[in-house]
C-alpha cells in the first residue's frame, strides 16, 4: 500500500500561479456559496485540504507530495483562478499550469453538475478564508491517469430521482469507491462507476492501516445485513443500532455526512442497498449460541475466549451483540468478515474514540490494549472474535500483529498504546 501511496501522489502539486490572475469580482448569486459550502462538505474537500494551518491551507502530506493550498489566498491559494481555471481542475484533472493532477484528486469529479461545479467556485472565492500557505512541492510534472472528460449526470432507464441522487453522492461527490474499490497494479480502481461491474465498491485494500469495507449487497461482508434506515443513520450520526464508525470512516463522517440532509443521506442508503452483490454465492451470516451459552456459564474454550471476557465482554457482551448506538455488535459484524484483519488488529491495539457529532453528541471510546496484551494475545483475542457467534473468518497470526505494532508509518510514537505507568507517557521517554 505504502508503493500505491507513492505512486498515487506522484504528480499532485500545488496549484499555485505563476503569475497573478484575478478571480471573478462580480457578486455571487444568491445563495450560491451555501450551496457551495453544502457541496464541499458533501465532497470532503477539507480531509486531503487541511493540515497544521487551518482548513484549506493545504499541506496535508501523501507519501512524496502534499495537497495543495485551495483557500482564497490569492498568491499561495487559488483565488486567482478564473471559473474555467477552477472547473478544469475539479471535474478534468487539469493543473492550472496545464498538466494531469494525479489520482489522489478523485475522478469522479467529473460527474460534477454545472450547478455545483459553479457554486463550489464561488464558495472557494467568497466563502472560504485566504490562508498564506506555500505548500513545498516535488517538481514532478507527470501523471498516471491523463485529462479526463466532463461526464454529464444523468437519470438512468428506471431508475428513481431518490436512487439517482444517491448515485451521485456515492459515486461522484462523495468519492466513495476510492476507499471502497478494489484497485489494479498501476493503483487505479478497477471499477469508477456502478455500471462498470460488481468490482465497484466491492471492498478496497489497506490504507493506513484500515480496510475499506464491501459496499455491495454480498454476505456476509457486506451490506446484505443492513437496512436503508440503519445506513442513513450511519451517515448522520457515525452509529446506528448495530455498529459505529471507527477508522478513516471516523473523519469522513465527523468532516462530510453529518452535514447531510436527512434526504440525502437517504437517498445514499437507498443506491447502495440497489448494488447487488459481487458474489451472490456467499452464504448469509447464521448466528450461532454455543459459543455465548459457554461463556454465559463460565466456561472459557482457549485463551482467547478468557481474554475476550476480560478484556471487551463488559462492552460487547458475552453473546457480541454489544450495546445499540454506543458498542458495536461483533456477531455477524461485515468489519469482521473481511480477509485481511488488519481493521480489527488496529483497533484493538491503539483504540480510537467516536466524537460527539451534531445528532448524536455523545462521544464514545475504544480504549487501547497495545500495553497490556502482547502480541500472542491480541492475535488469540481478535481470532476468537473473528470466529465466534457464527462469524467464519481466519484466524491471525501473532506475526500479523507484531508487523503491525511496529509499523512506524501508522505508530511513530509507541505511546499511542498507552501504558500502565504514567511516566512512560511523558515525553522525556521518546
Amino acid at each position: 500500500m505504502k508503493k500505491i501511496l507513492a505512486f498515487l501522489t506522484l504528480g499532485l502539486l500545488a496549484m499555485a500561479p505563476a503569475l497573478v490572475q484575478s478571480a471573478a469580482n462580480e457578486a455571487p448569486p444568491e445563495g450560491s456559496i451555501e450551496r457551495g459550502r453544502y457541496v464541499a462538505r458533501a465532497s470532503n474537500c477539507v480531509a486531503c485540504h487541511s493540515y497544521d494551518k487551518g482548513p484549506y491551507s493545504g499541506g496535508t502530506p501523501f507519501g512524496i507530495a502534499y495537497s495543495p493550498n485551495i483557500s482564497s489566498d490569492k498568491d499561495s491559494g487559488i483565488g486567482w483562478f478564473s471559473f474555467e481555471t477552477f472547473e478544469k481542475a475539479i471535474r478534468q484533472g487539469v493543473a492550472s499550469k496545464g498538466y494531469s493532477l494525479s489520482a489522489m484528486m478523485p475522478a469522479s469529479y467529473a460527474v460534477m453538475t454545472d450547478a455545483d461545479i459553479r457554486d463550489l467556485y464561488e464558495y472557494f472565492m467568497h466563502g472560504v478564508p485566504a490562508v498564506k500557505n506555500s505548500v513545498k512541492t516535488t517538481g514532478e510534472k507527470r501523471s498516471f491517469t491523463g485529462p479526463r472528460s466532463v461526464r454529464p449526470f444523468a437519470l438512468q432507464a428506471g431508475e428513481s430521482p431518490t436512487v439517482a441522487r444517491g448515485r451521485y453522492l456515492v459515486e461522484g461527490l462523495g468519492h466513495c469507491g476510492f476507499c471502497h474499490t478494489p484497485r489494479d497494479a498501476k493503483g487505479l480502481e478497477k471499477a469508477q462507476w456502478a455500471e462498470q461491474g460488481k468490482d465497484f465498491l466491492s471492498g478496497g485494500g489497506n490504507y493506513a492501516g484500515w480496510i475499506g469495507i464491501n459496499l455491495r449487497g454480498d454476505n456476509p461482508d457486506g451490506l446484505a445485513r443492513r437496512s436503508r434506515e440503519d445506513l442513513a443513520e450511519f451517515f448522520l450520526t457515525g452509529r446506528n443500532k448495530a455498529t459505529a464508525a471507527f477508522g478513516k470512516m471516523i473523519d469522513i463522517i465527523e468532516n462530510s455526512t453529518q452535514y447531510l440532509t436527512t434526504e440525502d443521506a437517504g437517498a445514499m442508503a437507498a443506491f447502495l442497498k440497489s448494488l447487488p452483490a459481487a458474489d451472490p454465492s456467499k452464504k448469509p451470516f447464521t448466528a450461532d449460541e454455543s459459543v455465548s451459552k459457554q461463556l454465559w456459564k463460565g466456561v472459557e474454550n482457549g485463551a482467547g475466549s478468557a481474554l475476550y471476557v476480560d478484556s471487551c465482554a463488559a462492552c460487547h457482551k458475552t453473546d457480541g451483540s454489544g450495546y445499540a448506538r454506543f458498542f458495536p455488535e461483533l456477531r455477524g459484524n461485515p468489519v469482521l468478515m473481511s480477509e485481511d484483519p488488519v481493521s480489527l488488529i488496529h483497533i484493538v491495539l491503539m483504540g480510537q474514540t467516536l466524537p460527539g457529532l451534531k445528532a448524536a453528541p455523545t462521544s464514545m471510546t475504544m480504549p487501547p490494549f497495545g500495553w497490556r496484551l502482547n502480541d500472542q494475545q491480541i492475535a488469540e483475542v481478535v481470532s476468537f472474535i473473528r470466529s465466534s457467534w457464527g462469524n467464519k473468518a481466519p484466524a491471525v497470526s501473532e506475526e500479523a500483529v507484531r508487523a503491525l505494532r511496529k509499523d512506524k508509518t501508522l505508530f511513530p510514537d509507541p505511546r499511542i498504546f498507552g501504558s500502565s505507568h504514567v511516566d512512560m507517557l511523558l515525553p522525556k521517554q521518546y
